[in-house]
């Protein structure tokens, strides 16, 4: 768990750029801001792959491709535009891996994750924090949900230990709880998440990002199939490729799981050409798509467990009797931020995800918290911390 800064309100105007650095991806933005009452006026976002040889290249090279990525798009945005030489730019740095919060400007990397190992920073969840924060006050919490996870949430300075001596404005701080490697012995490990984890290159490590992120729901999904080809003969002669580590990636699941094509002709499809297993039984494709819903979700109810009990520490879940978390006797409007492709792009996700909310808080209070999509949130949110860093210098 670390200590971040919380973002101000925010009455700048003018041009902030932001580079947002996640697990497959290096995202570059450039915001303009129109002052108090006119909030964004516009955003461009560009969307660039990582190299596959960089995730365990050395830091000069992987900077380095970092910095031309963004001086390109920097050079491509104010093209013709009327520059004053040597003019600063203000950027924010959203980094979706664990980084020691220093001050809001500087932090120190804590180990590489989601298949990283580079030899020889804001993180992404508070720039999804503070783009919910900027456009909705009630915003007090932020979930990464994509190949990698990570959650983050707002909390009285006064409540925290870590925050002695340093002072906010508006009396609170973000904590970036950096969840994916919660571990815990009332997690609901089965034989195929404690294989997953005997065999990774991390082993005993992000824990919870094993059990609910998209690097691993595939191979969950994957060890379960690979294992009931084993012991029945249900597909056939022909589920070799079941055996390959990561070869169902957790796009292919989704699109099998919420496959509606009659005769689950989509997960045929996807079955003959990844898996290269033809001719696979209407019965065997069932199984396929009830193996699937199992994996996904036990993922997003654990997903809103975790939310909920953020939610709770702070006394916004509407059962707990923390007197910041009540207005008149009744529950606070509490809104969590949400990003990344396997909340947003994942309906049946989402749908179990919102289910578990419901069947932890009752229909009542269920109505209390809401899960709100931030569209580019974590890099956006991260220009908008630069834009509010630089006014208070």
């Amino acid at each position: 768990m670390e200590i971040i800064w919380l973002l101000a309100d925010l009455d700048e105007d003018g041009i902030y750029y932001a580079l947002d650095l996640g697990a497959t991806t290096c995202r570059v933005l450039r915001i303009q801001l129109g002052g108090r009452g006119s909030k964004i006026i516009n955003h461009k976002v560009e969307q660039h792959q990582i190299p596959q040889e960089l995730t365990s290249s050395t830091s000069e090279e992987f900077f380095d491709f970092i910095s031309l990525t963004l001086k390109e798009f920097v050079e491509r945005e104010e093209n013709g535009i009327n520059q004053v030489p040597d003019e600063r730019k203000e950027l924010g740095f959203t980094f979706s891996f664990p980084v020691r919060q220093l001050s809001i400007s500087s932090g120190v990397l804590i180990k590489w994750t989601k298949g990283f190992a580079i030899e020889d920073v804001v993180n992404d969840t508070v720039g999804t924090l503070a783009l919910g924060h900027y456009y909705d006050k009630d915003t007090v919490a932020a979930v990464i949900i994509g190949t990698g996870t990570n959650a983050c949430y707002v909390e009285r300075s006064d409540a925290l230990i870590k925050s002695q001596g340093l002072l906010t404005n508006s009396g609170g701080m973000v904590v970036n709880m950096e969840w994916g490697n919660f571990l815990s012995a009332h997690l609901p490990k089965t034989s195929y998440d404690i294989a997953l984890d005997d065999e990774s290159p991390n082993r005993n490590e992000q824990g919870f990002e094993k059990m609910i992120s998209g690097m691993y729901l595939g191979e969950i999904a994957r060890r379960v199939l690979h294992r009931i080809a084993e012991e029945s003969d249900i597909f056939g002669e022909s589920a070799y490729h079941l055996s390959v580590p990561f070869i169902l990636r957790t796009p292919l699941m989704a699109a099998m799981h919420e496959d509606d094509s009659p005769h689950l002709r989509e997960v045929g499809r996807i079955l003959e050409e990844q898996f290269q297993m033809p001719g696979i039984s209407l019965k065997a494709r069932m199984l396929v798509v009830r193996v699937c819903d199992i994996v996904s979700r036990r993922a997003a109810r654990l997903t809103a467990a975790g939310i909920i009990g953020m939610l709770k520490k702070i006394g916004r879940d509407g059962i707990s009797d923390v007197a910041s978390g009540r207005t008149k006797g009744k529950p606070k409007r509490s809104v969590v931020a949400i990003e990344r492709g396997l909340y947003t792009n994942y309906s049946m996700f989402r749908e179990y995800t919102n289910e578990a909310i419901t069947d932890i808080l009752g229909e009542e209070l269920a109505q209390n918290v809401v899960l709100r999509v931030a569209e580019d949130g974590s890099g956006i949110g991260a220009a908008l911390l630069a834009a509010t860093y630089s006014s208070k210098r």
